[in-house]
């Protein structure tokens, strides 16, 4: 008889924004007078750079003759697209990054989820709370979780970094040392970002302690702010104990097309091995590559013409954020980030749980939001909303929720 993986019987109710949805899609069909503006998802709505757009072309038409046709991608992904990534991304910032530590992926969160893999089931994984679902879902479904606490809000064996207004929503050292260390910054969900000395404390931690590091970096184009790093890698020793993630969903509008990668330096290495090798065995294993018109995309968006589009792009989304952000202040709520981040994470009022304002802000002003219940245990009694939509739809939202 065929045996299921019952690790997957301990994930808890279904994805977080698949049970969003439902809900939703319960009030339109019920409600379709009704006009509902979506904050809730951190998907992106403005169309594709020019620049982006024109290399596509260009790219099909290849892909149509018979001298520029391209089949599968190479491991890594193709050598212009890497030594784009290398070049504007880490050299010209100072981090000793090379091409070949770089692999192109369909995105960051299929590499946060399958990351999880070239590690020992027996590793202890740390998270912030609230976190990122993948993180800890593809953790469970790996069996390094145990069984969840209906009391304590999160499963036995992962240990959980509180993130609270009192320490900034930045996680603090937990007092069981892990194994592997979950990081977002800026964050999703809290919005909340990171300077590089406390950074630093964190790689000197990992260092000291052999813990690697997972850092996800999908929102570093939003920063704004000097002292906020880009990359784990600014920092010294980073080579020797972090993983970094990055997306083009975020800043060139890739949600659709699918492009992103993960950077591990050769100098990681854990029980003799380096963690280079066995990542590349796995994506080549187990991946065929982003398609070559997409990787020609994600080449377009280092162009000179892309960044400006991109910039463009960055600066319409952090309108809308600080849109939302000042409009809630002025109304009253506790709200944070927005600043160097797309997102707003705000207090509920009135003592409501994070799904009761949900239904609130759903039925009475039919916008939606994210419950920060759903991003873990310290997420409840919190919200929160994306700065992605379209602005004239993103002001309304404002306006309806202030009037509440």
């Amino acid at each position: 008889m065929v045996k299921i993986n019952k690790d997957y019987l301990n994930l808890q109710g279904s994805y977080l924004f698949s049970e969003i949805a439902k809900k939703v899609n319960a009030y339109a069909q019920a409600n379709p007078d009704k006009e509902i503006i979506r904050l809730g998802i951190g998907d992106v709505t403005r169309p594709l750079p020019p620049a982006v757009i024109s290399s596509l072309h260009s790219a099909v038409d290849e892909m149509g003759r018979a001298e520029t046709f391209r089949g599968y991608a190479p491991d890594l992904g193709y050598e212009f697209l890497r030594n784009a990534i290398a070049e504007n991304d880490f050299i010209k910032r100072g981090c000793n990054i090379a091409a070949d530590e770089i692999f192109v992926s369909d995105g960051a969160k299929s590499d946060s989820g399958n990351i999880q893999e070239i590690f020992g089931k027996d590793n202890v994984v740390a998270v912030c709370d609230p976190v990122y679902p993948v993180y800890v879902d593809t953790n469970v479904m790996a069996g390094r979780s145990g069984k969840y606490d209906c009391e304590k809000g999160g499963f036995e064996k992962i240990v959980y970094m509180p993130c609270t207004s009192e320490n900034g929503f930045a996680p603090e050292f937990p007092k069981t040392v892990p194994d592997l260390i979950y990081l977002c910054f800026p964050n999703n969900p809290t919005g909340a970002t990171i300077e590089k000395d406390v950074l630093q404390e964190w790689v000197d931690y990992a260092n000291k302690n052999g813990s690697v590091i997972i850092y996800d970096a999908a929102y570093e184009a939003y920063i704004s702010d000097q002292n906020v790093p880009h990359s784990i890698y600014e920092c010294e020793g980073a080579r020797e104990c972090a993983i970094e993630l990055h997306s083009f969903s975020k800043n060139a509008g890739f949600t659709g097309l699918r492009l992103g990668y993960t950077v591990i330096p050769k100098d990681l290495v854990r029980e003799g091995v380096k963690l280079h090798s066995l990542w590349a065995r796995r994506h080549g294993t187990k991946y065929n590559g982003a398609p070559y018109i997409v990787q020609r995309a994600g080449e377009a968006v280092y162009s000179k013409a892309g960044q400006a589009e991109i910039k463009e792009t960055i600066n319409y989304y952090m309108r809308n954020a600080a849109y939302i952000l000042d409009g809630l202040k002025k109304a009253g709520y506790t709200v944070s980030g927005g600043v160097n981040a797309p997102y707003i994470w705000l207090k509920t009022p009135e003592g409501l749980t994070s799904w009761e304002f949900f239904d609130r802000l759903l039925t009475k002003a039919n916008v939606v939001g994210t419950p920060g219940v759903g991003f873990g245990a310290h997420g409840e009694g919190y919200f929160r909303l994306t700065a992605f939509g379209n602005y004239e739809a993103t002001v309304k939202a404002v306006d309806r929720i202030v009037k509440l």
